[in-house]
């Protein structure tokens, strides 16, 4: 991989309606590069205080903005991320090693978001409510509308970095807020060049600010009394923390999987390990529904597992800025290396590894654990990285409750075309979603995304967020009836 000659790609703090440098930067070391490919210029307490200061005096203009006048804005900010969409994944490509393909990939959908915002933002309303249905309220009118809430703070992910501060920022501006975004430090960038896309499509200063930081810069923000609504995608340890600091404020959490696909005995097995390969190592497993475990009859469980170990095999690892490169690097080299070793001690346990657990820095070869103890690491924990693990089963039913007892709820694959079995796996599987004929790694940025347990708090998508990010506010006209009050 070849660095270009404008690296690296520096990036500043967006505050009070100014790009800011500071003294303190953080370098962004390309995964797959090897080398510095961005910077950041590191936010502090003090700075933070100015962007809520600034956020709470904002909110009121941002308000007053028309739903139409909203929408317009991330309309435009969908078109102009389309026409920069290569130049954005290339940023995807650099900084994070995810292969040009996804990136591009990643960037469309993001675009997608933007619209869906707009048009869920044009359906913001309200109702007038039946007063008059019940005697004491015979004589007067009750209406509502959705409120914005006021200063929200968006902390986004390194995985799926412009997709969803996509979600976070058209949705908190969709219902009318100002925003104080958080990028991960592994992909200042790529975040950075979205908010920039949004200012120039028309998103106004007072509506978003950006602050790069660490853990003191997030603590800040999310226990301020200036902050409304808090919107983070991360860990169940990191969004734990989030939860405590930000008590009493509206919590929107994404956060950690360990996400199952169950095969059936009536399952298309090539269909089904092709759908795992391709899913359980785009971005290097780097998703909270990328597929971890997969749960097969036994006795299908050796022919599905040499089926899977074909397809992983026929994949390409490689330059992430190659265009037939499917699986590029991880986040960094202990990513890396915490994936290899887990699958290492599987194997010392008693799995088998047909392919895979060979790294070369960031960068870590597919790897397929075969029947590893229960009690492995890469079966209880989130692996986050490129591993699957084929899992034998005699009980469908044990697998469930199997599943269940997981700390983490977020999807689940399931191949089977047996009705009745499918909706008694839905009703029984404690995740946010079920996904049939596919694995648990398919999301539609438009449909209700989210988990239970360890997995999150609240849906992400922009109408659900939309939700969360306003009120209830209700209108109550004593005098005046919209209904009749006879006899």
């Amino acid at each position: 991989m070849h660095p270009p000659d404008n690296l690296p790609l520096p990036t500043l703090n967006l505050v009070a309606g100014e790009w800011t440098d500071r003294e303190q930067r953080s370098e962004r070391i390309g995964p797959a590069l090897g080398s510095v490919v961005s910077t950041a210029a590191q936010a502090d307490g003090e700075l933070a205080d100015r962007a809520l200061a600034w956020a709470e005096s904002a909110a009121r203009r941002v308000a007053a903005w028309s739903p139409a006048a909203r929408a317009s804005v991330l309309e435009r900010a969908s078109d102009l991320l389309q026409e920069r969409r290569d130049d954005v994944a290339r940023l995807l490509a650099l900084e994070l090693g995810k292969p040009i393909r996804d990136s591009r990939g990643e960037v469309q959908r993001a675009a997608e978001t933007l619209a869906v915002a707009a048009a869920e933002g044009r359906r913001i309303g309200g109702e007038v409510l039946p007063t008059a249905g019940w005697e004491r309220g015979v004589g007067s009118t009750a209406m509502t509308i959705r409120a914005p809430v006021g200063v929200v703070v968006a902390i986004t992910p390194f995985n799926a970095p412009v997709n969803l501060l996509a979600h976070k920022l058209s949705a908190s501006f969709a219902a009318g807020n100002t925003t104080i975004v958080k990028p991960p430090p592994q992909a200042p960038a790529s975040s950075t060049a979205l908010v920039e896309i949004m200012i120039e499509a028309g998103l106004p200063l007072q509506a978003v600010q950006v602050l790069h930081g660490g853990v003191e810069v997030g603590e800040r923000l999310t226990s301020s009394p200036v902050v409304a609504a808090i919107s983070f995608t991360g860990s169940a340890a990191a969004g734990h923390a989030v939860a405590r600091s930000g008590a009493g404020k509206r919590l929107v959490l994404e956060l950690g999987g360990n996400a199952a696909t169950l095969v059936c005995d009536d399952a298309d097995l090539a269909d089904a390990a092709r759908q795992c390969a391709r899913t359980g190592f785009s971005n290097s497993g780097q998703s909270c529904i990328s597929v971890q475990r997969i749960y097969v009859p036994r006795a299908l469980a050796a022919q599905f597992a040499d089926l899977l170990v074909e397809e992983v095999r026929g994949l390409r690892v490689g330059d992430p800025l190659d265009e037939s490169t499917d699986i590029g690097s991880m986040v960094d080299e202990q990513a890396a290396e915490r994936v290899r070793s887990w699958a290492a001690e599987a194997e010392q346990q008693g799995a088998k590894l047909p392919c895979g657990a060979e790294r070369s820095g960031a960068t870590l070869r597919p790897v397929v654990v075969v029947d590893p103890p229960p009690n492995a690491r890469v079966v209880t924990e989130e692996a986050f990285g490129a591993v699957v693990v084929v899992l034998p089963y005699d009980d469908l039913d044990a697998v469930v409750e199997e599943c269940n007892r997981s700390r983490y709820g977020l999807q689940a694959g399931l191949f089977t075309s047996d009705a009745s079995r499918i909706f008694e796996i839905w009703r029984r599987l404690e995740v946010g979603a079920v996904v049939v004929g596919g694995t648990s790694n398919y999301r539609l940025d438009h449909v209700p995304f989210g988990g239970v347990k360890d997995s999150g708090i609240g849906r992400e998508s922009p109408r659900w967020m939309i939700d969360d990010y306003t009120y209830v506010k209700t209108l109550l006209w004593k005098s005046e009836s919209a209904w009749g009050t006879g006899p």
